[in-house]
């Protein structure tokens, strides 16, 4: 899209310039969400679903309280999700072996397999986005987001 027709790009250009990163990463995020919603809908997925999924590992138990942390949303937030996936039959939800006040969560052989197509998915997506990028432009950028999203977690961490 052409920068002159982009509603988005048109309205930056009138804000401040020392803010143009947090701009481009709103835009970047949203559109991302809005494509990755997309494409989840064709395995009847939710954004923020597929990153519970693919944070789960088969055959090892997570508390919620990790999960909620790793994907830096709230215990409640996870317990919603986790409804829902548990109802696709594609994550179980059960007691911790030891401290039974804390609840575990692990991937069905169902959740296995939509895992699997999620990776699918964000594998498109990611070709679909770095196909105009040569390799030393894909590396740049792969390690300034890296830099970028463990500045925000940690940010995040902290105020949480």
């Amino acid at each position: 899209m052409d920068m002159n027709t982009d509603p988005m790009l048109a309205r930056t250009d009138s804000l401040p310039s020392d803010i143009d990163t947090v701009t481009s990463l709103l835009a970047i995020a949203k559109s991302t969400r809005a494509f990755i919603a997309l494409l989840l809908a064709d395995i009847d997925l939710h954004p923020g679903q597929d990153q519970l999924l693919v944070r789960l590992q088969p055959n090892e138990p997570v508390s919620v309280s990790v999960l909620a942390e790793d994907l830096s949303v709230r215990p409640s937030t996870i317990s919603k999700m986790l409804d829902r996936l548990i109802e696709k039959g594609l994550v179980e939800r059960g007691a911790h072996k030891v401290d039974l006040r804390r609840t575990m969560v692990q991937l069905t052989p169902t959740g296995e397999h939509v895992r699997d197509k999620v990776y699918e998915v964000w594998r498109k997506l990611d070709i679909d986005l770095i196909g105009a990028l040569d390799l030393e432009e894909r590396k740049v950028l792969g390690e300034s987001l890296g830099k970028i999203e463990q500045l925000l977690s940690q940010r995040l961490r902290r105020l949480r």
